[in-house]
């Protein structure tokens, strides 16, 4: 029978004292109502009685935040200053900032040991390393000596609040209580605590629920502080899920956190969540049968007696909870799963939510925040007895898990993967640099490669070997998975970086002599002026993905920007270049002087990381002359994104990031409630991505449109668009979910049901690249899709830029019935409509932020559709 350790029993009872309060006392302030308390925790005399002491010196919670734990929700700058207060007082914690989120927010992390150890910390990180870095010389007796690393990370949705708040009383425990089992603790741990993931979101969440709360706590689920506006408290600034942001780190709050991560490589790593009030309280394991096939057997099992440590302390405090089902560890994009193919192990914690101070719930009655707040501290300290008792175990698991990276060549049957630029060195590069930040190692191509039928070609084209010590994750983000042993997914199925960057890959079998010098530093391409000074034109080819960006910066300066859809040959620098279609051509005698325009072309190039050739003359060597008939200029793109109740947060989120932070192109955002009195006049492009949109703002927007509006409808707002006759596409039909369920029993039903839903695959697509929307884009391109619909091609002639293949699937689960569907379904579809253009894009061409592929396509509807 297995019994509570005495940390466990100590840490209890220092949880009592931080989160016991008066039966009534006077509110301090509003959000903290006169009678309203957090619970007790209902400790039976024995375990009280066993509690630990806390030093004086150390301010309490009460002391340094004027309010006691669990009775409002606190702002992020509170938990930042008690973190920081924390530091200040106590020898046992020394506080780093490592980030700052788009709003200005800091993000803390508390370092946390023994003092001693505190005092050699930089020796025991650099000892921690070399579990993975040179694993072969840790022996088993040097595991003996070493603290164990873990890192709790609380709240990375903002409105998840619980998780922040109980980390609070988790670093005041930590800092001040004293006794034998919390020196045990310190001395073979260090702990890297942080309070708070998602500040930006936070606030609004906090700021909603303070402002729209009385003197009496609602637990009415219809009252106003439960239903926040959109876009909700869940998100950053830009409406970004950061828990799926741990792979492509795009974010300040991601990249600071992957880099802190690598600085360390914890064992353990804890992700505190919340989720629907209905609920109890989840720990993991998850869903057996959804753990990727790249994360070793040990990881899982570790994980279930890890599981023992929570379930004994909940068991003691008589809160409900469960494992094994809902949540799964396959994406290894989220915060409990990344450390899974980092030989740590990451547990995720998913406490049934109060939102507000109390919540009136079915099953588990009057759920208070308070309650809430309890569960995930006591989750905190069970994780910190089981890293205690498991410390050997842990730092075996991931010294082990490094030392056999070199077997992963042999099991998969392949040597590594090459990847070639598809024509834009720039989201090449940015691959690249994203691999080097995960410490995937990454080598130019040395020499023609020919591998799945495709050739590589040196200077555009890198390898990346399976025999180094990030194998498994190697493997985890370039592989192409179609077979599972599950068909449900908490998450996506498939998430190939290649694919997602718009790059051609392939396996190979043996790189022999492939792999030359290791890429280091910079990766992105120099931008420059080839041949000096233009004595009558620049030539910009439209590739790379900042072309957008450069040109819009000319545009801006009041730069005549011209595109020649036609192919040509010319002289620059004294040889012969060739020039796809798309090429931008800036006239030397344009609209502002010509010192200016040279000026512009060598800044912009340099900056940009683009391109531009300097031309003697109009004639061509070959193909179409500058002056030619086809030679159009392009407007300056004015762009509005509608947003609001009823869109998809992400999704024009999304989209948001992509204008406003990467190409640094403004966007006005217009209120979906207000789209049908707006006056749209003063813009060239609306972007609808995907949600609801009030049905009276159709004719206006076709009369837009009809004017000379541009258009672009993704993900869906396609279905939005068609069924309100602003453009005309034709939904595929889908199979009768019933009729393919008829027969199974009711156990089986959601399950099957689940089964038959796009749950995030990856689509492979014949691009049209004559069409001005491909212009810089490979004939081959992959889209990401987690809609349902599929359209028919257009049967207008011209106007289907891109289509699935006959065997569209790249990568993830599709049910067989699905892939009916998807052959040769409609990708991009680009209409006319008056004056005015319609391009529909019914996948999600710029999911999370780093489908780069399918967003230069974006760019280009955005600059170019006015050329078709």
């Amino acid at each position: 029978m297995l019994r509570p350790r005495p940390s466990v029993l100590r840490a209890l009872a220092s949880l009592s004292l931080a989160l016991a309060v008066p039966a009534s006392f006077a509110p301090c302030a509003l959000g903290q109502p006169a009678g309203f308390a957090p619970d007790r925790l209902p400790l039976d005399p024995p375990l009280s009685a066993r509690g630990v002491t806390y030093s004086p010196a150390i301010p309490t919670p009460d002391a340094v935040l004027g309010t006691r734990v669990g009775t409002r929700h606190l702002r992020p700058d509170e938990i930042a200053a008690f973190t920081r207060a924390m530091d200040a007082a106590s020898d046992r914690i020394v506080v780093e900032e490592y980030a700052r989120t788009y709003e200005g927010r800091p993000l803390v992390q508390a370092i946390i040991s023994s003092p001693e150890n505190l005092a050699r910390i930089d020796a025991i990180r650099a000892v921690n390393l070399r579990l993975s870095d040179a694993p072969g010389s840790v022996s088993d007796a040097d595991l003996e000596g070493m603290p164990a690393v873990v890192w709790m990370g609380y709240s990375v949705h903002g409105n998840e609040a619980s998780g922040a708040d109980a980390a609070v009383l988790t670093l005041y425990h930590l800092a001040a209580g004293q006794g034998a089992g919390i020196d045990s603790l310190l001395r073979n741990t260090v702990i890297l605590l942080d309070p708070l993931y998602n500040p930006d979101g936070r606030s609004r969440f906090v700021e909603w629920a303070t402002r729209s709360r009385g003197a009496i706590p609602m637990g009415d689920l219809q009252d106003l502080e439960h239903n926040e506006p959109w876009p909700g408290g869940r998100t950053n600034h830009y409406w970004f899920d950061l828990n799926r942001d741990w792979l492509p780190a795009l974010h300040p709050e991601s990249a600071g956190r992957l880099a802190r991560f690598h600085q360390w490589r914890p064992q353990l790593l804890l992700d505190f969540h919340e989720m629907g009030g209905e609920s109890t309280f989840f720990f993991q394991p998850g869903i057996p049968s959804r753990t990727n096939p790249n994360t070793p057997a040990i990881n899982q099992v570790l994980t279930t007696r890890i599981a023992a440590y929570h379930a004994r302390l909940l068991d003691r405090i008589g809160s409900l909870y469960y494992t094994r089902e809902s949540f799964d560890d396959f994406y290894y994009g989220k915060g409990s799963t990344y450390p899974d193919v980092n030989g740590g192990i990451g547990i995720l914690f998913e406490q049934a939510s109060s939102r507000a101070l109390v919540a009136d719930t079915r099953n588990n009655g009057r759920l208070t925040f308070g309650f809430t707040v309890r569960n995930q501290a006591s989750a905190s300290l069970s994780s910190l007895d089981a890293a205690l008792a498991m410390r050997t175990d842990l730092l075996k698991m991931q010294r082990d898990f490094y030392r056999s990276a070199s077997d992963v060549p042999r099991e998969a049957g392949f040597d590594g993967y090459v990847f070639g630029d598809g024509g834009d060195p720039q989201r090449a590069a940015m691959l690249v640099e994203l691999l080097g930040r995960h410490r995937i190692r990454v080598h130019r191509l040395a020499r023609r490669a020919e591998a799945e039928g495709q050739r590589f070609e040196p200077g555009a084209a890198y390898v990346v070997p399976l025999d180094q010590p990030q194998a498994r994750l190697i493997r985890g983000v370039f592989e192409r998975p179609l077979a599972f042993t599950d068909s449900l997914f908490y998450d996506v199925s498939a998430w190939t970086l290649p694919y997602a960057y718009g790059l051609p890959m392939a396996e190979v079998r043996s790189l022999g002599g492939l792999a030359g010098d290791v890429v280091s530093g910079d990766p992105m391409p120099t931008g420059r002026v080839v041949g000096g000074r233009a004595a009558y034109a620049y030539a910009l080819p439209w590739t790379g993905f900042f072309t957008p960006r450069a040109v819009y910066k000319l545009m801006e300066a009041g730069v005549r920007v011209r595109v020649l859809p036609l192919p040509f040959e010319a002289s620059a620098g004294g040889s012969r270049t060739a020039f796809g279609r798309g090429t931008v051509v800036v006239a030397v005698t344009n609209d502002v002087p010509a010192d200016t325009v040279h000026a512009l072309v060598a800044r912009i190039a340099e900056q940009d990381g683009v391109t531009a050739y300097a031309l003697s003359t109009g004639l061509a060597l070959g193909g179409a002359d500058l002056g030619s008939t086809a030679l159009a200029a392009i407007e300056r793109p004015r762009i509005a994104l509608v947003v609001g109740e009823g869109t998809n947060s992400n999704n024009a989120g999304e989209v948001w990031h992509l204008l406003s932070e990467r190409m640094r192109l403004p966007v006005a955002l217009l209120d979906a409630r207000r789209l049908a009195t707006l006056d749209l006049s003063g813009y060239t492009t609306l972007l609808m991505t995907g949600g609801t949109y009030p049905v009276p703002a159709a004719e206006p927007l076709k009369a837009w449109v009809q004017r000379g509006g541009r258009l672009v409808a993704t993900s869906t707002a396609v279905a939005w668009a068609t069924a309100n006759g602003l453009a005309a596409l034709d939904a595929r039909a889908t199979a009768s979910r019933d009729s393919l369920l008829r027969a199974l029993p009711y156990d089986q039903l959601e399950n099957a049901r689940g089964a038959q839903a796009v749950g995030g695959a990856i689509f492979e697509t014949r691009v049209d690249t004559s069409h001005p929307l491909a212009f810089g884009l490979p004939e081959k391109l992959w889209f990401f899709r987690d809609e349902d619909a599929f359209y028919a091609p257009s049967r207008t002639p011209g106007a289907n830029v891109a289509t699935y293949t006959n065997a569209p699937l790249a990568a993830g689960y599709l049910s067989k019935a699905r892939q009916g569907q998807a052959r040769g379904a409609a990708a991009v579809v680009a209409l006319r409509s008056g004056r005015g253009r319609v391009v529909l894009m019914p996948d999600n061409p710029a999911f999370r932020g780093f489908w780069l592929g399918s967003s230069s396509m974006l760019m280009n509807a955005i600059f170019l559709s006015e050329l078709y």
